[in-house]
């Protein structure tokens, strides 16, 4: 058995938090609750008692933001994988996490089992943005922009599959195609785009107004 991932809670709605403690309890010795804070104070008293592999990080806290949290973990080199759980937000935030430098995004309305996939996927070293994050992205679509490049209509099909947080596993059930297939087009479309990962991709789609809010 692999050893269990440790996770630290920052979410200030008691329910939520419970929510999501008893969901940890319950994952068969795959996750073990780290640490737990209501608020940015508690986060900065118990983080360094803790030794997380992973925060959970709700973004409107009683006292601050989640953001300011990423954003100081990061200044400082911090390695801890950040996984962002939100209700809701806008571009602008969104923006700023991902030039942050945090490792996914899902919405606090997944199911606990797309919860634990993120989890495990942004544990490993993958970016991960849910597939229902529809309090947050409104619609995934590719808008007639003026865009710094011009794709297949192949590479448009697996930029699109991206942004949702696929895995390039994923993508290629998704499109009868193999996985090798899938990371080749992957590196066409970072050479046209001059980037390097998924996370920079996203940016991209943000900026050009890809991802709508």
């Amino acid at each position: 058995m692999t050893d269990p991932i440790h996770v630290f809670i920052v979410e200030d709605h008691p329910l939520v938090r419970i929510g999501l403690q008893t969901a940890l309890s319950r994952s068969q010795g795959k996750f073990v609750l780290a640490g737990v804070a209501d608020c940015v104070e508690t986060f900065w008293d118990q983080f360094p008692k803790t030794n997380p592999d992973l925060i959970l990080l709700d973004i409107m806290l009683p006292d601050g933001s989640g953001i300011d949290i990423a954003k100081r973990l990061r200044e400082e080199g911090n390695p801890v994988r950040i996984l962002v759980l939100s209700a809701e937000t806008d571009e602008d935030t969104v923006t700023r996490l991902l030039q942050i430098g945090i490792d996914g995004f899902v919405s606090k309305m997944v199911p606990t089992q797309e919860l634990f996939t993120a989890i495990e996927y942004v544990y490993h070293g993958a970016e991960f943005y849910g597939k229902d994050i529809s309090k947050i992205i409104r619609d995934v679509r590719f808008a007639k922009r003026d865009v710094p490049a011009e794709f297949t209509e192949r590479e448009n099909d697996i930029i699109e599959l991206c942004i949702q947080g696929l895995s390039a596993k994923e993508i290629a059930k998704k499109l009868s195609i193999s996985t090798s297939t899938v990371n080749t087009h992957k590196d066409n479309i970072f050479k046209k785009l001059g980037i390097n990962s998924s996370v920079e991709l996203v940016r991209w789609a943000f900026k050009y107004g890809i991802i709508p809010l």
